[in-house]
C-alpha cells in the first residue's frame, strides 16, 4: 500500500497504548476505514502530513478524545466535524483554515443528530449544520493560520494552556453567535418567502374576486339588457295588439251605426207591402170602376153601387176643396 494515502501502514505498529502516532507519514488522505477499526486509539496525531481536506466519514470517529491535525495544509473542516462527541484536544497550528465550519456553534450544547424546530416554525433544520456534539471541548489551537480577521482575534494567541483553553471557549461562543445569526437570517428569509408566498396568494385571491366580480356584473349586464329587450318585446306586443284592437273597432263603427236602421229597414218593408197592396187595392178599383164606366156592365147592379160611391165621393171632394178655398179667401181678407 501506498504511503501518501496512509496504505501500506501498519496502524497496530503505530499504536502505543491509545495514542496513535501517523505524524510525518507524508500523507495525502487519511485512512479513515483503518481508524475506524481502532477504536481503542483515542489520541491520534495526523500533524506533519500533507492532508488538504478531511473526508465526510472522518466525523464517524466518534471515539477520538484528542486530535493534532497541526501543521498541514487544511483549507476546511467537514461540515459535521462537531459529531466527533468525545474529542476534548484539537490542534489545528499552522494550516489554511479562514473559517470553521458552522457546527461549531452547538459545541456546549449537546444536542443529537436529530431534526430540530427553531422559534415554533415547522422548517426542520437538518445535520450536518445543526448537530453538533462537542461540548466537551476544552482546548483548542488555531495559530497559525490565515482566519478571518474577528475569528483571528476571538481565537488569540493560545501561547500557553490557559489561552488554548480560553480560546475553546471563545471560539465556541464566537461559532454559536454565527450560528444564531444566521438562524435568525434563515428564519428573516422564511419569513420573509412565507410573507411572499401569502402576499401571492392574496393577490391570486384579489385577482380571483375581481374576476368572479366581472363575470357577475357581466351577467347581471347581460340579464339586465335581456329583461330590457323582453319588455321592449312585450310593450311592442301590447302596442300592436292595441292597434289591431283599435283597428277592429273602427272597422266596426260603420257596421255598428247601420245596425239601428236595420229595424227601420224591415218598417220600410212592411210599408212597401201595405203600399202595394193599397196600390193593388186601389188598382182594383179604377179597373172596376173603369169598367163600370166604360162597358156595358154599368148597368149591374155592382156596378151601379160603384158609380154612385164614386159620384159620392167626387162630390165630396169637390165640397172639401170648395171649403179650403174659402177659408183661404177668409184667411187673406
Amino acid at each position: 500500500m501506498s504511503r501518501g494515502s496512509g496504505k501500506g501502514l501498519s496502524l497496530k505498529d503505530k499504536l502505543d497504548g491509545n495514542e496513535l502516532d501517523l505524524s510525518l507519514c507524508d500523507l495525502n488522505e487519511v485512512p479513515v476505514r483503518e481508524l475506524a477499526a481502532l477504536p481503542k486509539a483515542t489520541v491520534l496525531d495526523l500533524s506533519c502530513n500533507n492532508l488538504v481536506s478531511l473526508p465526510s466519514d472522518f466525523c464517524s470517529l466518534m471515539h477520538l478524545v484528542k486530535l493534532d491535525l497541526s501543521k498541514n495544509r487544511l483549507q476546511q473542516l467537514p461540515l459535521d466535524f462537531g459529531r466527533l462527541v468525545n474529542l476534548q484536544h484539537l490542534d489545528l497550528l499552522n494550516n489554511r483554515l479562514v473559517t470553521l465550519p458552522v457546527s461549531f456553534a452547538q459545541l456546549k450544547l449537546g444536542l443529537h443528530c436529530s431534526p430540530v424546530k427553531i422559534l415554533s416554525t415547522a422548517v426542520l433544520l437538518q445535520p450536518p449544520l445543526c448537530c453538533a456534539f462537542l461540548q466537551n471541548l476544552k482546548w483548542l489551537d488555531l495559530k497559525d493560520n490565515p482566519l478571518d480577521p474577528v475569528l483571528a482575534k476571538v481565537a488569540g494567541d493560545c501561547l500557553d494552556e490557559k489561552q488554548c483553553k480560553q480560546a475553546a471557549v471563545k471560539v465556541l461562543q464566537h461559532m454559536k453567535a454565527i450560528q444564531s445569526e444566521q438562524d435568525q437570517q434563515r428564519q428573516r428569509k422564511l419569513q420573509a418567502e412565507r410573507e411572499m408566498e401569502k402576499k401571492r396568494e392574496a393577490e391570486q385571491r384579489a385577482k380571483e374576486a375581481l374576476e368572479r366580480e366581472l363575470r357577475k356584473r357581466e351577467k347581471a349586464e347581460e340579464k339586465e339588457r335581456r329583461r330590457r329587450e323582453y319588455d321592449a318585446q312585450k310593450a311592442a306586443k301590447q302596442e300592436m295588439e292595441k292597434k289591431t284592437k283599435k283597428e277592429t273597432v273602427h272597422t266596426r263603427k260603420p257596421a255598428s251605426s247601420s245596425r239601428p236602421p236595420q229595424p227601420a229597414r224591415h218598417k220600410p218593408s212592411w210599408s212597401r207591402s201595405v203600399l202595394r197592396v193599397l196600390l193593388f187595392v186601389l188598382f182594383c178599383i179604377l179597373c172596376t170602376l173603369a169598367a163600370c164606366k166604360l162597358t156595358e156592365l154599368q148597368h149591374q147592379p155592382l156596378c151601379v153601387s160603384v158609380n154612385t160611391l164614386y159620384e159620392d165621393v167626387v162630390a165630396a171632394l169637390q165640397n172639401h176643396k170648395t171649403l179650403q178655398n174659402m177659408l183661404q179667401h177668409n184667411s187673406h181678407q
